[in-house]
């Protein structure tokens, strides 16, 4: 028995690394629910081909779930790096669901303004992010025409961590990832190549491990862009965990049950009256209530 992790997924077919070999793994039966970067034993049963026996257990799971199905994408995740442009211009929505399932999970999120060499919508993507600065989240400016900017400003805070690339398509996130993994395509076709699929397209997650003088400092989830961003796994419980700046004024709240929408003396609501609460972000609090409430009623 060998223990190893899933760096990359193909369906059932998974592809495992212990230490510096890679096995191509399947599951017993039909089993499924293994993701990138879950821990796991497995059993050698020919050459570089293994079984695998038991996923280990995980410190955190990230997911996307709507209507249509439930995806869980990456296990054992530390950081999340988000990513942003100054162009194209952003989802403010998916940028605050996908930090709403980082803080669920106890991931610590930076979100990553890319493109400001482009100065003339810096300054507006700079204002929209205010809001989350505001919330304690870094935000890293940074250009992929400087790429040792880029590394050093990111490489202190994931080293000796498992960090995760989310973004929606077009803003930059695979030129991110190959200015911090130089030899990301070779690994990509390299694991292809163990899965037997060819070659590689953008609609898988990867794991890719970060080298400094031969040794490995940190890993690096890739995952594919993202156009929604459904929550519906989530109760009312974990999407308020999902909204930090919630937490003082729940204090404040007359009914222990209270659900911060139209309840009497709800402390959340006042806040919002105040200013303490910004109102882009409750609105997202109310529309991602109320896709649950509704998917509860079918």
């Amino acid at each position: 028995m060998m223990q190893g992790r899933i760096i990359s997924a193909h369906g059932r077919h998974y592809v495992a690394r212990v230490e510096e070999q890679l096995w191509h793994c399947y599951t017993r039966g039909k089993k499924t629910g293994i993701c990138v970067g879950d821990y796991v034993e497995i059993s050698p049963q020919g050459d570089n081909e293994a079984r695998i026996e038991k996923v280990l257990e995980r410190k955190n799971l990230l997911y996307r779930s709507d209507e249509m199905r439930s995806k869980q994408f990456a296990a054992n995740v530390d950081i999340l790096l988000l990513i942003t442009a100054v162009e194209p211009r952003f989802s403010d929505d998916l940028l605050g669901r996908a930090l709403t399932a980082a803080w669920n999970e106890g991931l610590e999120p930076y979100i990553i303004l890319n493109k400001v060499d482009l100065e003339q919508g810096a300054i507006e993507a700079r204002a929209r992010l205010k809001q989350y600065q505001d919330l304690d989240v870094e935000v890293i400016e940074c250009s992929i025409h400087e790429p040792e900017d880029l590394s050093a400003k990111l490489l202190p805070k994931i080293q000796g961590k498992t960090a995760i690339l989310l973004g929606q398509s077009a803003m930059g996130k695979s030129s991110i990832l190959n200015v911090l993994v130089p030899t990301a395509k070779a690994h990509t076709q390299e694991h292809s190549h163990a899965l037997g699929t060819g070659r590689h397209t953008t609609t898988k997650t990867e794991l890719y491990q970060i080298k400094e003088n031969g040794n490995v400092i940190a890993s690096l989830i890739d995952s594919p862009g993202f156009q929604n961003f459904g929550l519906l796994h989530l109760n009312d419980t974990e999407i308020v965990k999902g909204f930090p700046e919630f937490s003082d004024a729940i204090k404040n709240c007359r009914f222990y049950n209270c659900r911060h929408l139209r309840e009497p003396g709800c402390g959340v609501t006042s806040a919002l009256h105040e200013g303490r609460i910004h109102p882009e972000r409750y609105a997202l609090y109310e529309r991602i209530i109320a896709e649950n409430d509704a998917a509860t009623k079918w």
